[in-house]
């Protein structure tokens, strides 16, 4: 069988210039989408991605299987750009598809990184999308090089399909799951054979994976809202370290991993799910909006008018009007139109790039005592221009919350955070960290307060009930890689002393 693969650039023009307002934001990791059994099995793996695309801006693929043959299109750029094409559709025949949108979180942004990826098995071929990032990537790569692998990308991804074509198992499913007891982290996978749909969680299931259900046939999507725009009904999430197996059969599920409490990771609620998702049986966008009247009870402070950093602020800022009884008020317009390549040749206009993206609107926040709320602060950058440009309209008083708590730890699973010592809550006080944004008070959701708006008393500290690390530095999983690039670190300090 063979991979017909067309590879192509972003669109001429475009670049990878970004301003430094985007580098203070939490990148998305990735989404994932799988069908089986549909006719124009590419067209609704495409709609699929098209329903995911916050989940990853940087490059998308599809893997479809036709009269047995695989077929691949992968593209840097969006979705929209390449694959609602009707050309491009054509050339990926077959009813059954895997698709994949990207943000790189390990291994740079080229073509040879971005999935699915394929490989051909003396089983057959196998194609596989990966959502999450595993921890001991690098320590497995390096063993698989020193046996004879040869690799073709810097994706860790790109370690399972060696670990399922070294497997001696027969049968694909148990090379599989052989590969998987290898490898730690965080991941939910999609993969496609010649006569199976194959879809994983990891064993805390810390990375999002649903299966839906249209005509009697089963898809598989990284969040509910992917199944809405193909009108599939949700049937239920991935378990925590499960693999379902999706033929003509039916589905199939399978444990192989022993069973202990799901930790899946809090950040879909805080950030990245999409708000009309239901991540675990919770709307995304009422927990948002309970994160804001949680912020509301902890933090009473006078003033005229809430306002949301939007996108992202607007659920809890909804909910801390709510519970506070302060009027909601769009104070800030934000500009859809301006993307991420927008070119900047100079520092004087880089420096307005908040200003291209948010506006004030001045006749809502002049003369007011405003309540600036947003998800998070990773860097701080972009808070300090939000902060300067209601006090440019004219606002007596700023005050801003933050609907989750500090991010103090970077993250190894798939969020694209930087260094600790890039942090700004990581490396300053409550009072530095006001001082540097210029507002007049600054507050955070408590982490109890976090887990009390998904539905929990709090959090509990003995047996937590998500992935959480990024505010308590509790990292569920072993640190693999992380571990001996700090013990090489350690050697070459000592050998220069």
């Amino acid at each position: 069988m063979t991979l017909t693969d067309a590879t192509h650039q972003q669109n001429p023009g475009q670049t990878d210039t970004f301003d430094e307002s985007e580098a203070d934001t939490l990148r998305e990791y990735c989404g994932v989408f799988g069908v089986f059994g549909f006719d124009d099995a590419a067209a609704i793996t495409a709609l699929g991605l098209h329903a995911l695309q916050h989940r990853g801006q940087e490059a998308a693929g599809i893997v479809s299987f036709d009269q047995g043959r695989f077929h691949g299109e992968r593209r840097l750029g969006l979705v929209g750009d390449h694959f609602s094409k009707e050309s491009t559709i054509k050339r990926l025949p077959g009813s059954a598809a895997i698709g994949h949108v990207r943000y790189a979180t390990t291994g740079e942004t080229m073509l040879r990184n971005v999935q699915p990826l394929f490989a051909e098995l003396n089983t057959g071929g196998f194609a596989l999308a990966h959502n999450g990032n595993l921890t001991n990537a690098q320590a497995l790569r390096r063993d698989l090089i020193k046996e004879g692998a040869i690799f073709q990308s810097t994706s860790d991804t790109e370690t399972i399909l060696h670990l399922v074509a070294r497997s001696r198992k027969t049968a694909l499913v148990d090379r599989f799951i052989e590969a998987l007891r290898q490898i730690e982290g965080a991941y939910s996978l999609v993969c496609l054979t010649n006569k199976k749909l194959i879809g994983a969680r990891d064993p805390l299931g810390i990375r999002p994976l649903v299966i839906g259900e249209l005509d009697g046939k089963y898809i598989l999507a990284s969040e509910s809202c992917a199944l809405d725009i193909i009108g599939a009904r949700f049937v239920r999430d991935v378990k925590n370290g499960e693999i379902v197996v999706i033929s003509e059969s039916g589905l199939e599920s399978i444990e192989p991993f022993p069973p202990q409490a799901a930790r899946p990771c809090i950040f879909e609620y805080i950030y990245f799910a999409r708000p009309d998702s239901v991540v675990h049986g919770r709307p995304v966008y009422e927990v948002r909006k309970a994160m804001g009247r949680e912020l509301a009870r902890e933090q009473v402070i006078a003033a005229d008018v809430v306002v949301p950093v939007p996108d992202s602020g607007v659920p809890a800022a909804l909910g801390y009007s709510q519970q506070s009884g302060i009027p909601f008020e769009l104070g800030i317009i934000r500009n859809h139109y301006v993307g991420r390549t927008f070119i900047q040749p100079t520092q004087s206009v880089r420096e307005v790039g908040v200003r291209m993206k948010h506006s004030a609107n001045r006749c809502v926040v002049e003369g007011k005592r405003v309540i600036l709320i947003d998800d998070s602060i990773v860097r701080g950058t972009t808070s300090v221009k939000i902060v300067q440009m209601m006090r440019d309209a004219g606002a007596t008083e700023v005050h801003f919350l933050i609907s989750s708590p500090p991010i103090t730890h970077p993250d190894y699973y798939g969020i694209d955070t930087p260094q600790k010592d890039k942090l700004l809550a990581a490396t300053h006080s409550l009072e530095e960290m006001r001082a540097y944004i210029g507002c007049d008070s600054l507050a955070f959701l408590s982490v109890d307060g976090i887990y009390r708006s998904t539905g929990y008393p709090g959090r509990d500290n003995a047996r937590p009930q998500f992935t959480d690390h990024c505010f308590t530095g509790d990292y569920p999983t072993s640190l693999t890689d992380l571990v001996e690039e700090n013990r090489a670190q350690l050697s070459l300090l000592a050998e220069a002393s």
